[in-house]
């Protein structure tokens, strides 16, 4: 199905069984050994670069190409939002936001709240950017809600990471589309059909079934990160809250609608795309949170000084984890996993949009990057929907994103966030997040099926 592709060879063998050793020997070493997660995904990577046939300084190159790229973006973003955290913990603004949720809804309507506010939240932001701004929301609104943390953790995480996979202009299914010569604002609007069924899914009613059986308490530094504050502490007033909420998300939206509507190196364009960066936008959320929640509201410049401060340590552990991540799919990719994966589409006679579907699957599961089981995928199935009608290729370049979420594990960093930030252990990680990224991933691909038969 796809010409000058070099045929299989005994290499791509080794790769894959190493690359599975390397994933299985990960788990072995948090689960049974008890090791960190760092120590164990850096022992894991050289032992399937190695078996890959990598050199070993190839191998250490690797592992810290990939652990400092991933955390030169994400690093910064988590620290941030860490500091953005603290503040709306200490000052009450994340107090105030749930008690404004709480008017709308109680009881068995929470879990439907926090998924639509996620959604919401989530349509222009990163999903390393929407976590970091919705969990301290997610810590006050267990306490206030005396609820279980899944509960309402569930339902956010799900509607976040769903508009990451399925909604443009999130970088994996833009890449898609622009790969794929797909219709933009069509691929939006099915994105967004296709996502509400799996937020619901995998959100409210996943949670809800999933919240009694496993019991889980957050972490004492996370919780106390979060929730705790001062006792003579009021709640700022309700706009000073949204506000610092929402300029992140006014922002990288501002940068998202920049580069639809505006003329690239214009003055306006280059204001709203810096401004939009997302480490830009989160600093001067920050310094926004310190001048109008801290300053302006008359609290000590110390006090202020000391909650950024505490932010710092409790997400150490989470960078070192999140950094060892990227350099384990960094060392994968620079093996040439997603090549081998791409011979194993040859020949396959399947329908189209099932194959691109299971391609990103593959390249996910294999390389823990959405990123590059998405280009990969597009550019593997590119050749094959050039004279397809707009729509087909738009259901084509969201079933690749449906892939490329599907069962998250070891080698995702979205993983270890979630695994840190709720103090989880490493099967209950694998019950919240992977399968929780399968039902989207399954929903994705039922309901890009399902409109194939009625719209192609």
């Amino acid at each position: 199905m796809v010409n000058h592709v070099v045929p299989w060879a005994a290499h791509d063998t080794r790769l894959l069984l190493s690359c599975l050793v390397g994933l299985v020997a990960i788990i072995v070493f948090i689960s049974a050994l008890k090791l960190s997660p760092f120590l164990s995904i850096l022992i894991g990577t050289f032992i399937a670069g190695l078996g890959a046939g990598l050199p070993l300084e190839a191998v250490a190159s690797s592992f810290s190409k990939g652990a400092g790229s991933l955390l030169g973006d994400a690093g910064m973003i988590i620290a941030l939002g860490a500091m953005l955290g603290a503040l709306m913990a200490d000052t009450g603004a994340a107090d105030r936001i749930v008690t404004v949720l709480l008017k709308f809804a109680k009881g068995a309507a929470l879990p439907w709240m926090m998924a639509l506010v996620a959604m919401i939240i989530g349509l222009p932001l990163f999903f390393e950017v929407g976590l970091v701004m919705m969990v301290p929301i997610i810590f006050v609104m267990a306490r206030r809600a005396n609820t279980p943390i899944l509960r309402v953790a569930i339902p956010a995480l799900a509607g976040m990471t769903t508009l990451h996979a399925l909604v443009p202009p999130h970088p994996g299914p833009l890449i898609a589309v622009s790969a794929l010569h797909a219709d933009l604002g069509m691929t939006m609007g099915l994105g967004l059909i296709i996502a509400i069924p799996a937020v619901i899914l995998a959100g409210p009613l996943y949670g809800m079934w999933l919240a009694p059986r496993l019991q889980v308490q957050a972490p004492q530094q996370m919780g106390e990160l979060f929730t705790k504050r001062d006792d003579d502490a009021s709640q700022p007033p309700c706009a000073a809250a949204l506000l610092v909420i929402l300029l992140p998300v006014v922002l990288m939206l501002g940068r998202t609608l920049a580069k639809v509507a505006l003329t690239p190196e214009t003055p306006l364009f280059d204001a709203l795309n810096f401004l939009g960066e997302p480490i830009i936008a989160l600093a001067l959320t920050v310094i926004v949170a310190i001048v109008v929640l801290g300053w302006g509201r008359g609290l000590p410049r110390a006090r202020v000084g000391e909650t950024l401060r505490r932010a710092l340590p409790p997400i150490a552990g989470l960078l070192l984890t999140i950094g060892a991540g990227g350099g384990l799919k960094q060392a994968l990719v620079t093996a040439g996993i997603a090549t081998t994966i791409g011979k194993v589409a040859v020949g396959t006679h399947m329908p189209l949009i099932l194959l691109a579907w299971l391609i990103a699957v593959a390249l996910r599961q294999a390389t823990g990057s959405a990123t590059v089981a998405t280009t990969t995928t597009a550019g593997i199935v590119a050749p094959l929907v050039t004279h397809l009608p707009p729509v087909q290729g738009s259901l084509i370049a969201l079933a690749i994103g449906a892939g490329s979420v599907f069962f998250c594990h070891v080698n995702d960093a979205g993983f270890w966030m979630v695994r840190e930030y709720f103090g989880l252990k490493l099967k209950e990680t694998l019950w919240v997040w992977s399968v929780l990224q399968t039902i989207v991933s399954l929903v994705g691909l039922a309901m890009t099926l399902l409109l194939w038969q009625f719209l192609a």
